[in-house]
């Protein structure tokens, strides 16, 4: 190799040095970094934080911009180092490429789209600000709570819907109230109405003072000379609806203001109608009419089926062959039963209840949940006058008018509301004629009256009036509060009643009994049983008992116990509650026959041997004994399966705290199973023997 070459290897192999454009460079750098150190340093107070942040800003700027042209020029010079050299650069050291950003532009989208692959190079120029963020758009619908199921109402409103207005507004008697009678023949009594005859007659039959129901109802209905009269038939009666306790004295409301009204009549006319459920409750009332109206002249007769049909047709009607638009009665007071009543209205001539002055209904809640032909209906069509349609004869001429009043009518009786019904008299209606409207003034009463607003509409009641006894709350601000427990039917008790209940097996249930009988001295008593087959089995173990219990003890105090049925014929029947309340019986064993209105004095206990269906029947059970202020006593022999079902129905009537628990120990019993368990073989033997 030559000198010259070597030399030149040797000249490109040497570094090259600084140019004088990049020392030039490099000395103004120097002074502006000195002339900015003086400027900080010398700065007056108008130098202030944003100054300073924009000065940093350009300094910054421009330290990057000398950065940048350092590189410059060292890339100059490597890049005039690689072209002198004549040796490549292997893979290994070249330097690994930086990444680029990718931006986010409508091209590149396009080709992501289109599914090519584009790579967007960064341009060297500083970035740019980004923009302020724009606000959040509002949501363009509200936000809404999550749904709920709402409130149920309160068991007080759902109570008080649908009821009459008359309902909600009856009037409240405490029970405790009485008023006592002035015993005056000469004058009335004007707190009650009650002329000085009946209180006289009251005063004999040993009658001091009414009870709550009757100084609410007798005032009522013989308020005025008015409310005395026959006939009202432009000025009707309103019609009047009592809830009153059993042995409150129910019949003797309604059978007072009757009697005194009717007593001023001249003509004898079916003027009062007493609805029963039972023939024997007809008998009963049939013994107070007869006791309260005795000197008085009225005509008492009943219909319930026990005589024949013919008989009772003769008994009522006075003219049968004739035909009357007026009716023809021989009694004032008719006492029926709802199935024979529609009898008569359909097969007896001349049998009308056009006169009507009182329709009682008592036991209303019964009668009304019964049919029997649709017995209400037809009832209250035979009160009503059927509407006055225009005679034809009114348009003729006034010869042929002269003609037929020169005939004589036929006598007849018609009430004044149906006077366009006489014959051979025309009618001629006018633009004067007033309204009339049948005087009947319906009496409906119960121990637990319904409150069904159907039941309540299929009565036709004229402005009614509600009456309910019961015991006030304290602290009741209005009536509707006062009313509710009525509403709610939570009835009330006679407040000299205790009541008790024992849990049992159904298989010691009659031992139970027969505890209550000899170990508690429970006579004088009605045993309730669910049914007439019920009842005989019950009487025929307890004969057997009390034979097997003699023959042990050798005593001679026998028990006696007599069924009392609907399968009893009715004489039978008269004759075994003659010998109870002449006390020839100690105890009578029923079905819910008697259950409603019999009113036997002597009776100190009442036993439910089956457990009542519902709250109503253990009101009229529980309802034979306390009454009248006496004291009396409740039992109810409740199976074990049956417990939870009767103290809910007591709960639920708002009464379980007044059921008092008795607990019976099997060393209670002991004496009396040995007895018991003799009855029950021979009652096996009896009925093997008969099936």
């Amino acid at each position: 190799m030559s000198q010259t070459a070597v030399a030149a290897t040797s000249a490109a192999k040497a570094p090259k040095g600084k140019t004088k454009a990049k020392k030039r460079y490099l000395k103004a750098k120097k002074e502006r970094r000195k002339k900015r150190k003086t400027l900080s340093k010398s700065g007056t107070a108008a130098g202030t934080k944003a100054t300073s942040g924009k000065d940093q800003h350009s300094s910054d700027k421009s330290d990057s911009s000398e950065s940048e042209s350092e590189s410059d020029d060292a890339s100059e010079v490597e890049a005039e180092a690689v072209k002198s050299s004549p040796v490549k650069r292997t893979q290994t050291e070249e330097p690994r490429p930086k990444k680029r950003r990718k931006l986010d532009t409508p091209e590149r989208d396009a080709s992501l789209l289109a599914g090519t692959k584009q790579t967007v190079r960064v341009p060297s120029e500083p970035p740019i600000a980004s923009r302020p963020r724009s606000p959040t758009p509002p949501v363009a619908l509200p936000a809404f709570p999550q749904p709920r199921r709402p409130d149920a109402p309160s068991k007080t409103v759902l109570a008080l819907q649908g009821l009459d207005k008359a309902l909600i507004e009856a009037e409240v008697i405490d029970p405790a109230t009485t008023l006592p009678l002035q015993a005056s023949q000469d004058t009335q009594d004007e707190r009650t109405g009650l002329s000085g005859k009946m209180c006289k007659r009251l005063s004999d039959l040993g009658i001091a003072e009414l009870f709550a129901v009757q100084t609410a109802v007798v005032p009522l209905l013989l308020s005025s000379s008015r409310a005395r009269s026959l006939y009202r038939p432009y000025d009707p009666p309103e019609d009047l609806c009592v809830s009153a306790p059993t042995g409150s004295g129910k019949t003797l409301a309604y059978v007072l203001p009757i009697v005194e009204v009717l007593s001023s009549r001249v003509v004898t006319r079916l003027r009062a109608l007493v609805v029963l459920p039972t023939r024997d409750l007809v008998v009963q009332v049939r013994e107070t009419f007869e006791a309260v109206a005795k000197g008085r002249g009225l005509k008492i007769g009943t219909a319930t089926g026990q005589h024949s049909f013919a008989h009772e047709q003769a008994q009522l009607v006075a003219e049968r062959h004739a035909d009357l638009s007026g009716g023809s009665s021989k009694v004032d007071i008719l006492i029926c039963t709802p199935g024979r009543l529609i009898d008569h209205l359909n097969g007896t001539p001349n049998f009308s209840l056009q006169h009507l002055r009182f329709l009682v209904i008592d036991e209303a809640d019964r009668l009304l949940a019964q049919s029997f032909q649709d017995w209400l209906a037809q009832v209250l069509a035979a009160t009503r006058a059927p509407r006055p349609a225009d005679d034809h004869r009114a348009s003729e001429t006034s010869s042929e008018a002269s003609a037929q009043l020169e005939k004589r009518p036929h006598p007849d009786a018609l009430a004044p509301a149906l006077l366009h019904l006489l014959r051979d008299v025309p009618y001629v209606r006018t633009d004067y004629d007033e309204k009339k409207e049948p005087s009947c003034q319906k009496l409906l009463f119960s121990a637990t009256l319904t409150r069904d607003p159907a039941k309540i509409a299929a009565l036709g009641l004229r402005n009614p009036k509600y009456i309910v006894v019961q015991r006030k709350k304290e602290g009741v601000a209005s009536k509707e509060e006062g009313v509710l427990d009525f509403v709610m039917e939570k009835f009330t008790m006679p407040a000299t009643l205790t009541e008790h209940m024992l849990v049992c097996e159904s298989s010691v249930k009659p031992l139970m009994l027969f505890y209550l009988v000899h170990m508690r001295g429970v006579t004088n008593a009605l045993v309730f049983t669910k049914s007439a087959e019920s009842t005989t089995r019950l009487v025929r173990l307890f004969e057997f008992f009390e034979a097997a219990r003699l023959d042990a003890s050798k005593e001679s105090n026998r028990v006696v116990a007599r069924a009392y049925s609907s399968d009893l014929a009715p004489a039978e029947r008269k004759s075994i509650l003659e010998q109870f309340k002449n006390q020839e019986i100690n105890i009578l064993v029923c079905s819910d026959l008697i259950s409603r209105g019999i009113d036997i004095s002597h009776v100190s206990h009442v036993v439910s041997y089956d457990v009542p269906v519902d709250f109503r029947k253990y009101v009229h059970r529980v309802g034979r004994t306390a009454r009248a202020g006496r004291a009396g006593d409740a039992w109810t022999l409740v199976e074990e399966q049956e417990a939870r079902y009767f103290k809910t129905m007591l709960k639920d009537a708002d009464h379980l705290e007044k059921v008092k628990r008795l607990r019976v120990s099997d060393t209670d019993v002991a004496s009396l199973k040995p007895a018991y368990e003799a009855a029950l073989t021979r009652l096996k033997e009896v009925y093997a023997r008969s099936g």
